[in-house]
C-alpha cells in the first residue's frame, strides 16, 4: 500500500505538536519521558522535531498521559488558526 504524501498543513501540525510536547516535557529528560510512555527515545525525538508528523493516536495518548496533558486541549491547540500560522 502506498501512503499519500502529507499536506503542508499536516506537516505543520506535526511541528506544532512536537513543540507542544517538548514544552510540556520541560526539564524532564526525553529518555525518561519515552520510557514512561512506553515508546523509544528515537520515536519521541522524531515526534518532537516533526519528523513523524502524524504519530499514532495511542502514542500521542501515552505521551499526553505522561506529560499531564489533556487530549482535548492538545487537539484544540493543533486545530486553531494560531497553530496553522505559528
Amino acid at each position: 500500500m502506498v501512503r499519500n504524501p502529507l499536506t503542508a498543513d499536516e506537516r505543520h501540525r506535526g511541528l506544532v505538536l512536537g513543540r507542544l510536547l517538548q514544552q510540556a516535557r520541560g526539564g524532564r529528560s526525553a529518555a525518561a519521558v519515552a520510557l514512561e510512555a512506553g515508546i523509544s527515545l528515537d520515536t519521541l525525538r522524531k515526534i518532537e522535531r516533526g519528523a513523524i508528523a502524524t504519530p499514532a493516536f495511542f502514542t500521542v495518548a501515552a505521551l499526553a498521559r505522561v506529560l499531564g496533558l489533556d487530549l482535548t486541549t492538545l487537539a484544540s491547540a493543533l486545530t486553531t488558526d494560531e497553530a496553522r500560522v505559528a
